[in-house]
């Protein structure tokens, strides 16, 4: 009897489980024992990290994307559809285009994380963002546009994809003002929720003197409530109002119907055990990327890792093994510290990160990597 592993979303998480498990699996996939489905509502892989430089006219937004079928195994059955139900005691997954029930002994979801402007008043009217195709481009037509006034970087949402990436944005813009003799003319000012300008203490305490240094203005404990489209002000639930002029705002993030209606998560993200990957609510069903609930990052390198974890998780569960591999919470980030400097920082569950001294080096290897990834994407590397 052939067995079944489907995969729900071909995220960097998706993709990087489905391409491993059809290397892993090749012999029993070719013989007829084990069939890996991957079912994803678009054609197109996309890598978000790209957008970060699509508002600074660095990257386009086609730079993001590529086609699935150029990515994924022949031995992966690719579906192009939309999975609208997950049934975990008839162990079926329901098909919004086909009409169609589909089985599966192992189920991995990895639909990632949607953004939702719309739960803070004003903000989608307001505000602009690098969260999504679309607001990326709008961001880049009024930036170039933007020659003075008061830029807000605003993280309005908690958790949210690339934790890192809106001090990356705000050290960008420094910097990319400066290049274009405007800096003066422009001032900016980062908002956080907490008490510091990162959610990890290592990396605000990096930050911090660096923004400082660059006449980046940090506003903390700064939770945005609403926002006034009009008067281009934000008010926050400290009682306190921000104006602005341009405002790059980090929207608040969630997870998945899909999960809260399964069962699987009530806040939409699945209640996963944080080794294991598997999900606490159900058997056979396991959840990496961005919609799993773990202790880390929400950030493409930990669905990377977690997805090779995972993928030898199955190929011995399916071999009948006992599996031993497990995800330690490894995450890798870059940030850039402007227009040619970055830094990294590595990190798992144990052990804190230390942001190293920005340089041009690591730039250009952060550069190198984004141009690499898809060979990440095909499980290559």
């Amino acid at each position: 009897m052939t067995e079944r592993i489907v995969i729900v979303g071909a995220g960097t998480g998706g993709i990087v489980l489905a391409n491993n498990l059809a290397e892993e699996l090749a012999t029993e996939i070719d013989a007829g024992d084990i069939e890996v489905q991957l079912v994803n509502d678009g054609e197109d892989h996309v890598y978000k990290p790209t957008w970060l430089y699509v508002p600074f006219g660095e990257k386009t937004l086609a730079d993001a994307t590529r086609p699935l079928v150029d990515l994924v195994d022949d031995r992966i059955d690719l579906t192009i559809d939309r999975v609208d139900g997950v049934d975990t005691d008839d162990k079926t997954v329901s098909l919004a285009g086909a009409g169609v029930d589909e089985s599966y002994d192992h189920l991995v979801l990895a639909m990632g994380a949607q953004v939702t402007p719309e739960e803070t008043p004003g903000l989608a009217e307001g505000g602009h963002h690098f969260y999504g195709p679309e607001g990326a481009a709008a961001l880049r037509d009024e930036l170039a546009e933007f020659t003075e006034g008061h830029l807000v970087v605003s993280v309005v949402g908690v958790p949210h994809m690339c934790p890192v990436a809106p001090l990356e944005f705000a050290l960008m813009a420094d910097a990319w003002f400066r290049d274009r003799g405007l800096r003066e003319d422009v001032d900016i000012t980062y908002t956080y929720p907490i008490g510091r300008a990162h959610g990890i203490e290592s990396v605000a305490e990096w930050a911090g003197p660096l923004m400082d240094g660059r006449d980046v203005e940090v506003e903390t404990f700064f939770n945005a409530e609403r926002v006034d489209p009009d008067t281009k002000t934000i008010h926050t639930v400290e009682g306190r109002e921000l104006d602005y002029d341009l405002l790059v705002a980090i929207p608040p993030h969630d997870g998945s119907d899909l999960v809260r209606e399964a069962g699987l998560g009530d806040d939409g993200w699945v209640d996963v055990d944080p080794n294991t990957l598997e999900a606490r609510g159900a058997d056979d069903v396991y959840a990496l990327g961005d919609v799993a609930d773990l202790p880390t990052s929400k950030a493409g390198s930990a669905a990377h890792y977690a997805a090779g974890a995972l993928a030898d998780r199955l190929a011995s569960i399916a071999r009948g093994e006992r599996p031993t591999a497990e995800y330690d919470g490894k995450t890798v980030c870059f940030i850039e510290s402007g227009t040619d400097e970055a830094t990294y920082i590595a990190f798992d569950y144990e052990e804190s990160p230390t942001p190293k001294p920005p340089s041009k080096l690591i730039h250009w290897s952060k550069l190198g990597y984004n141009r690499s990834y898809w060979l990440t994407a095909r499980g290559v590397l």
